[in-house]
């Protein structure tokens, strides 16, 4: 494993040990495995996408789930095996934003952007207020988002 790798697994665990008796996924835990996501697909995308379509492997941490859009705004990995194919872009939440389509228009490669809006948790009906932070990778518009 290369350094960098080791230091973000190493710092990812760090932080999921750290909070494992939160109930809900914070803000920093939301950037450590954004981090994971772009460490590892860079390395090796078809078993990084089907790990996080799995939840394996640190890719699903209470309501914390990574997911990536193609860039046809399909959805191509999300913890809801359900979600992968839709056309994300099409999706509007609850005040009729298009947060998908926002965030193929803010994510670029090497930085990492914040989408807010509002979504249910996994499990959950009623949507509420969420934020995901977003980046580029490769062909891919990938997230982890935390619910405030």
């Amino acid at each position: 494993m290369k350094a960098g790798a080791l230091a973000v697994a190493l710092a990812f665990a760090a932080t999921a040990a750290a909070a494992a008796d939160a109930k809900f996924g914070t803000s920093d835990e939301a950037r450590a495995m954004l981090k994971k996501v772009e460490a590892e697909l860079k390395r090796d995308k078809a078993a990084t996408m089907q790990k996080m379509k799995n939840g394996d492997e640190g890719f699903k941490d209470r309501d914390l789930y990574p997911f990536c859009i193609g860039p046809d705004g399909k959805t191509t990995a999300h913890a809801m095996k359900e979600r992968i194919g839709e056309k994300a872009t099409d999706l509007k939440d609850k005040n009729g934003k298009a947060f998908a389509k926002e965030m193929m228009d803010v994510a670029k490669e090497g930085k990492v952007s914040e989408v807010s809006y509002q979504f249910p948790r996994p499990g959950e009906t009623q949507p509420v207020q969420k934020v995901s932070y977003v980046t580029k990778i490769g062909d891919q518009v990938c997230g982890v988002g935390y619910y405030k």
